[in-house]
């Protein structure tokens, strides 16, 4: 599950629409529960609809709904489960961050809960080079999923790769092969590119050490790569890459955070910063967010005025016209205008009162 899918399941609409979340485990005897509480929320689902509609007018939602419930494998669930299903639409998802056990019934699908985990869950790309294959990874944490689509994974056919490279007397075999591998990464970061616009997060690159200097010369993706991992792992498994390149990245995400507050001290200096969420919201919205800077637990509901420019910070999230989570629609709005997101620690911008906003101009 990504932002793109995430904004696909906010376009659903149309009453009613199914959503059901819980947390669930990955191993045993703790799993052993998740599917009876699967059936129990399939079953409080199916009741309030049946308290709403007669039986033959909702029975193929109903049917749908326990067509994907019955589907779930529960050998390979993460942390999370969310189901979704209206009269035209169903879909299981397993999700790498836990969620609240909860049915919603609405005119579309309930996705807030998403949003909040996927934007505070550490996610990101992993590259790993190699000429039979390269492979892409989107990680969240130590959890890889393989890219299988987009051309990925990409094998290098021509010479150097799958083919011999020529002989012959004056051919200098070594420059030759690498001019090839160079083109060969070309081709990688154009299928890689696509993948960081849809979802531009920090890129992990693998690869014995030739490669990783090859494809950095190539690269238009350069400032987004936040660690590499010297190396062949052209057979490591992806669980067993994960236990490698996540530690790396912690460790880099670390780092990462003490810098933005360093470059937000500058933009203080050179007045291109904001502060409080009313001030951050409006500058969003106007797209001149460069970089987001936002204390780990803050969020806070609010009133959004009839421009959409203007909020009003409230404690009553299910007053009327009350958004659930200001931060979260900040967040979405900075990273849909090409800026960038840095969660830091509690505290560390009690001078802004908890979040603040580098400006583009």
């Amino acid at each position: 599950m990504n932002r793109r899918e995430i904004q696909l399941l906010r376009q659903i609409k149309g009453y009613p629409c199914v959503t059901i979340t819980l947390p669930t485990h990955r191993t045993s005897p703790d799993n052993r529960q998740d599917p009876i509480r699967v059936k129990n929320l399939v079953k409080q689902a199916g009741e309030r609809l049946l308290g709403e509609f007669n039986k033959r007018e909702i029975e193929p939602l109903l049917v749908r709904l326990e067509q994907i419930a019955n589907d779930i494998d529960y050998r390979h669930t993460l942390d999370g489960l969310a189901i979704f299903v209206n009269r035209d639409f169903g879909r299981a998802v397993y999700l790498p961050f836990t969620l609240k056990e909860r049915v919603v019934i609405d005119e579309d699908f309930f996705t807030r809960d998403l949003v909040y985990a996927l934007n505070r869950t550490p996610r990101y790309w992993t590259l790993a080079l190699s000429e039979r294959p390269t492979r892409l990874f989107h990680c969240t944490r130590d959890d890889f999923v393989e890219i299988q689509d987009g051309g990925f994974p990409l094998v290098h056919e021509g010479p150097g790769g799958e083919m011999n490279l020529p002989g012959g007397e004056g051919i200098n075999k070594s420059a030759y092969r690498d001019e090839r591998h160079r083109q060969f990464f070309r081709q990688v970061d154009a299928a890689l590119k696509p993948f960081m616009a849809a979802e531009p997060l920090p890129l992990a690159v693998v690869g014995v050490e030739r490669f990783l200097s090859l494809f950095n010369e190539i690269t238009a993706h350069r400032n987004a790569i936040l660690t590499t991992l010297t190396g062949s792992h052209d057979k490591t498994s992806s669980h067993k890459l994960a236990k490698l390149v996540w530690p790396l990245v912690q460790a880099n995400l670390a780092e990462q955070r003490r810098q933005v507050l360093d470059e937000l001290d500058k933009a203080i200096g050179e007045r291109k910063f904001a502060s409080t969420v009313g001030e951050v919201w409006r500058y969003a919205k106007e797209g001149r967010g460069r970089l987001l800077l936002v204390e780990e637990d803050f969020h806070t509901p609010a009133r959004v005025d009839e421009s959409g420019m203007h909020i009003t910070p409230v404690e009553d999230a299910g007053a009327p016209g009350v958004i659930d989570d200001a931060v979260d629609e900040i967040i979405e709005t900075v990273l849909d205008k090409q800026g960038q997101v840095v969660f830091v620690d509690n505290g560390a911008l009690e001078a802004h009162q908890r979040i603040a906003l580098i400006l583009r101009y």
